[in-house]
């Protein structure tokens, strides 16, 4: 493990691979190193790139100060850039897309990948409820970490009530719960996009060659809003992949990342 430190003192964990260009990995809500599906990713990418995960803050063997802001994630991506030697490709997924999104208004960043960024765009599933950011700060604030991922996974994912149940009798459900903390991070990335209304021009800055990503299987929602992304973004391509789901395999994305990135 290595270790850099955000402009505002944050400690941030990382783990650098492979040789190539540089890129990083940015991970969606409650994943870190050692818990991501961008671990799988990594391996797939560095026989090409130079490749950067890392644990986002208050996750993994990171650490935190608050109070939270978006604009103190993005500092600690750039963190991980001037570790790269001052430029990188920067891949987001799910809510760390959004993240993404937000960093290549400013950073150094050639070019960037998403992958599903959760926004509800119209009413093909329930909108996110204007409470649900103070429901889920309050809940927290209780100590009732269980009660907040639960909240997260049906009210912002959109999970049914009996998935859910079914996933609080797993093992992994104690890691979901040990971040629970964080889940207002991902909801402060994602809340003014899950409205059910369509997306404004909310990215004018981000014109850089953007590759906007679904998977075939994903909900209809889901690719709706990614759909949507792709044609507020000044310079994006569109690409779904067949068969693919919200938890897309790394030998479905790889190769696609690949070819945008050094193309």
């Amino acid at each position: 493990m290595s270790t850099t430190v955000s402009a505002d003192g944050t400690k941030i964990a990382y783990t650098r691979a492979g040789s190539g260009p540089a890129i990083v990995l940015v991970d969606g809500a409650m994943c870190y190193r050692g818990s991501t599906p961008n671990d799988a990713l990594a391996k797939e990418l560095a026989a090409k790139f130079t490749v950067y995960t890392y644990d986002r803050r208050g996750r993994g063997e990171s650490t935190d100060t608050g109070p939270y802001t978006v604009g103190r994630e993005v500092e600690d991506i750039a963190a991980l850039i001037k570790e790269a030697g001052g430029e990188a490709f920067l891949f987001g997924i799910s809510s760390g897309a959004a993240l993404a999104l937000e960093a290549a208004r400013s950073l150094p960043v050639p070019k960037l990948a998403v992958y599903e960024p959760p926004f509800v765009v119209d009413d093909t599933r329930p909108r996110v409820p204007a409470d649900y950011p103070a429901r889920l700060d309050a809940a927290l604030r209780e100590g009732k970490r269980g009660k907040a991922v639960k909240m997260f996974m049906t009210e912002g994912v959109g999970l049914g009530n009996a998935t859910v149940a079914t996933m609080r009798i797993m093992p992994f459900w104690a890691k979901l719960k040990r971040v629970a903390h964080t889940l207002p991070y991902d909801t402060a990335l994602v809340a003014d996009h899950q409205a059910g209304r369509p997306l404004p021009a909310a990215w004018p800055e981000v014109k850089i060659p953007t590759l906007v990503i679904d998977g075939g299987r994903s909900p209809e929602w889901m690719r709706n809003g990614v759909s949507a992304l792709a044609k507020v973004l000044p310079s994006a391509e569109y690409r779904t992949l067949p068969d693919q789901t919200h938890i897309v395999k790394a030998p479905a994305l790889a190769p696609v990342l690949t070819k945008f990135f050094l193309s």
